[in-house]
């Protein structure tokens, strides 16, 4: 085991490596997973890890304001990630790139991303949700796990890089008392980042936390939890906006409701604010979610 903190592990992860002679028409940088029960690797990190490859790839003034990805494959922790950025567009003000993060030479996430130039225009923003209490006054995530003796729990506890502050109770174990669409955390990274730390890694490091409870808004409403027996649940979108600078060592308010569930799949939503209440970024998110009680009572409806 490392000695190093988990923030600082974050950080070492998402420092793709790179090499300039390896280049076709698409810069190469390789990527690797942390050791974890779960061997499927998590859907935020390949978010992350992209982020920062296709930002390898821009002027330093350009700063990540758009990604659209699609999770095609599940990834295998134990084998490494191969990034390669196309470089599609190089305007005055804006930067487009694709990134495909591949493994055994097939995409497990293809992604596009946008990049700008700073510039002074016209803004608004939507307003940051009254009567939140403050993070310090609630629980951490890993509080609530704490005794379950479980890999899992254990690996979220110790190893999770983000400190999580659940406005409500999580739905670990236990199904949401108030059945609504939606749910509001408090986040940060669990350290301080170095003083100097570029904002393409900060952001990075945000569309990393996004993917962790974005679909929660989805079972919150429905009365699942985590351990739902047989449950079966994937990421298979994921879109992001970043309206202004980030500080994730510092508290952020995310915001998620799920406007849609159907079909075996449901749509989240989220809003991150930063603690004065500057609407930081935006993001979106579509996962299946299978439970077998439900798929058994269609296939008899159907007769299949």
């Amino acid at each position: 085991m490392s000695d190093k903190n988990p923030t600082e592990r974050l950080i070492d992860l998402l420092d793709v490596d790179g090499d300039p002679e390896e280049r076709t028409d698409e810069d190469i940088f390789v990527g690797h997973s942390p050791k974890q029960p779960n061997r499927r690797v998590f859907g935020g990190q390949v978010l992350g890890q992209s982020v920062v490859a296709a930002s390898r790839t821009v002027a330093e003034d350009r700063a990540i304001h758009s990604l659209h990805g699609y999770f095609l494959r599940p990834g295998d922790i134990s084998k490494p990630i191969t990034f390669g950025v196309q470089r599609l567009r190089d305007g005055r003000s804006f930067s487009a790139r694709r990134v495909h993060a591949y493994q055994d030479g097939v995409p497990i996430l293809s992604m596009i991303a946008s990049f700008e130039v700073p510039a002074v225009g016209i803004e608004h923003q939507m307003e940051f949700p009254s009567n939140i209490p403050d993070p310090e006054s609630l629980p951490t995530a890993s509080k609530w796990l704490e005794g379950i003796d479980h890999p899992m729990a254990k690996d979220w506890r110790e190893n999770r890089p983000f400190d999580f502050r659940y406005v409500d109770e999580p739905i670990f174990f236990k199904p949401a008392a108030d059945p609504i669409a939606g749910t509001v955390v408090w986040i940060k990274t669990r350290d301080p980042l170095p003083a100097g730390t570029p904002q393409a890694v900060h952001r990075a490091a945000l569309a990393y936390a996004s993917d962790y409870t974005l679909l929660e808004s989805v079972m919150r409403r429905h009365k699942l939890v985590w351990t739902t027996p047989g449950m079966s649940i994937a990421s298979l979108d994921h879109a992001m906006w970043w309206h202004r600078p980030v500080a994730v060592d510092e508290w952020m308010l995310y915001v998620q409701e799920s406007p849609s569930a159907s079909e075996a799949r449901g749509l989240g939503t989220g809003r991150i604010f930063s603690r004065n209440g500057e609407l930081l970024a935006t993001v979106a998110q579509e996962g299946m979610i299978r439970i077998p009680q439900l798929s058994d009572e269609q296939e008899q409806a159907t007769g299949e």
